[in-house]
């Protein structure tokens, strides 16, 4: 047991997931990471789950030795997903199933064991949108439904987890420069960023910068909120 700040952080293996468990190691908080490998990363604040997010009895098990070795957690930072670019017409079933299975199943499945944890002293969730789905952006009808979908899920978990003192909400990036983007063409990025207000590439720190408001104690008024970065 401790009296800690304990946040959770999938996908910490590499990008955002990752810099976002060094961020929050490096300010003091016990962060627990996942992703379906090993990772590298050390640190005295940090400790790795090699699961599938959307393995209900992975996941079960990830919280149930959260709480046998914790014994809470304070936040829950849902970051792991995966993204194809495909035409609607051509975009196998194959693909449809892993990008729900990893972004919404996956989600979904640690708001419902982290808010288990979060019950008797409150908590604060942060999911992870896209400027795809706001901009009904061609190729990635797929991933953005999917996010879609968080977007709704986090809205009703605001209202159904309020009795417990926690707040659930979504934070949506720009592309950012990770492996996520990164086999997709130049001038297909170009013209994304185009879309924006702001038009360049969203960087890690845009988005613990909003993390940061989520999970501030000032913010416990603050839920059911999607914001979306660059100026979407």
């Amino acid at each position: 047991m401790t009296n800690e700040t304990i946040m959770v952080i999938t996908g910490t293996r590499k990008g955002i997931g990752r810099y976002l468990a060094e961020y929050y190691c490096q300010r003091g908080y016990q962060v627990v990471g996942c992703s379906r490998e090993e990772s590298n990363f050390s640190h005295s604040h940090y400790r790795h789950f090699c699961v599938d997010v959307a393995n209900e009895d992975e996941v079960r098990g990830m919280f149930y030795d959260i709480k046998r070795e914790l014994g809470h957690v304070d936040i829950m930072i849902n970051n792991a997903g995966i993204a194809s670019m495909n035409h609607v017409l051509l975009t196998p079933m194959k693909t449809v199933q892993d990008i729900f299975d990893t972004n919404f199943i996956g989600t979904f499945l640690f708001c419902r064991e982290s808010a288990k944890l979060m019950r008797r002293s409150g908590g604060r969730i942060v999911n992870f949108a896209t400027v795809a789905t706001p901009l009904n952006l061609e190729g990635e009808a797929i991933y953005a439904a999917s996010k879609a979908a968080i977007e709704s899920l986090t809205r009703v978990l605001a209202r159904e987890l309020a009795p417990f003192r926690i707040t659930a909400n979504a934070v949506g990036p720009t592309p950012v420069k990770t492996d996520l983007i990164r086999s997709v063409p130049e001038h297909k990025m170009a013209a994304l960023l185009s879309r924006q207000a702001i038009r360049r590439y969203g960087e890690f720190r845009d988005i613990s910068n909003v993390v940061d408001f989520f999970i501030k104690p000032e913010s416990d008024f603050v839920s059911g909120q999607v914001i979306f970065l660059g100026g979407v």
